[in-house]
């Protein structure tokens, strides 16, 4: 391939990235839409966001989802820009506006269950979903996330704190407008939300990270190469009593790979202390790329 060609190629693998980031923003945008309208807005469930408000408006004064989602989108947005001196993106302004958008495209459809628990479940499992596939556009679609951080910058409360703040508040003001019962499914919502969110962004592979603590550090380290095919990293490490060098072995296997480690040491230094905990997510060689 000619040097000309190589470049042509460098130059147009950004723009293919960009080009589908846009393509997740819209995917997502209009995922959550879908999901506003077939499984949340017909239960009252208001689990939270700008979504949250614009049902808790409509149930009480019937305004159009859509209109009141531009009328806090919008705004916020710019407000985002200005006070927080941020560049948000062209990506982010396109979820902000394609979002409400979608919703005023589908609000006639006709909802897809009108069982509260089940709108809540699916609802937020499809809104987790749309979301996630927006985060992974590198984008958002402006909203609430906006607002908690512009609450952060002034107050010095944690993100976190402010994003549970408004959505507790939305929630709240929705037990006070429906019932409390409506309440607790949009608590629901936003509880199954967030972690298909983690879902979208983790995916459904789970690892396990491994460290142990063995007399027998080479053998160890050999069948774990020769036997279960996993790399092993040596870690310096001081014992608490002896005051001694007692390093680590970290090895990082799919969930599948666990049980035959787990033998092998086993069967190798039956006196090893072996400490294991979850990974969400590992990029490398032998996993998932970056």
């Amino acid at each position: 391939m000619s040097k000309k060609n190589q470049r042509n190629r460098k130059e147009a693998h950004p723009f293919l990235t960009e080009f589908m980031d846009y393509i997740y923003v819209i995917i997502g945008s209009a995922l959550v839409a879908i999901a506003f309208n077939v499984f949340l807005l017909p239960n009252e469930v208001a689990s939270g966001g700008v979504s949250g408000i614009s049902t808790i408006l409509f149930g009480v004064f019937e305004w159009k989802p859509a209109y009141v989602q531009w009328a806090f989108n919008i705004p916020l947005f710019i407000a985002g820009v200005i006070l927080l001196g941020k560049n948000f993106g062209l990506k982010s302004a396109v979820g902000t506006i394609f979002l409400p958008f979608v919703v005023f495209l589908t609000e006639d459809w006709e909802a897809w269950t009108m069982n509260p628990l089940l709108g809540s479940l699916f609802g937020g499992i499809l809104v987790g979903l749309g979301l996630g596939i927006v985060f992974r556009g590198k984008a958002s679609t402006g909203g609430t996330d906006l607002a908690a951080q512009i609450i952060t910058k002034f107050t010095g409360l944690t993100l976190g704190t402010s994003i549970a703040l408004i959505d507790g508040m939305i929630v709240l003001a929705a037990a006070v407008v429906f019932d409390i019962e409506r309440g607790l499914y949009a608590l629901i919502g936003l509880y199954v939300t967030s972690k298909t969110i983690d879902l979208v962004q983790v995916g459904f592979g789970r690892s396990k990270l491994v460290y142990i603590i063995t007399t027998k550090q080479m053998e160890v380290r050999d069948a774990i190469y020769e036997e279960v095919d996993r790399g092993v990293t040596k870690l310096a490490a001081t014992g608490g009593y002896t005051d001694s060098e007692r390093p680590l072995l970290m090895v990082v296997v799919h969930q599948t790979e666990f049980t035959k480690l787990k033998q092998v040491v086993k069967r190798v230094d039956p006196a090893a202390f072996v400490i294991v905990s979850d990974a969400s997510e590992v990029l490398g060689e032998g996993f998932k790329r970056a």
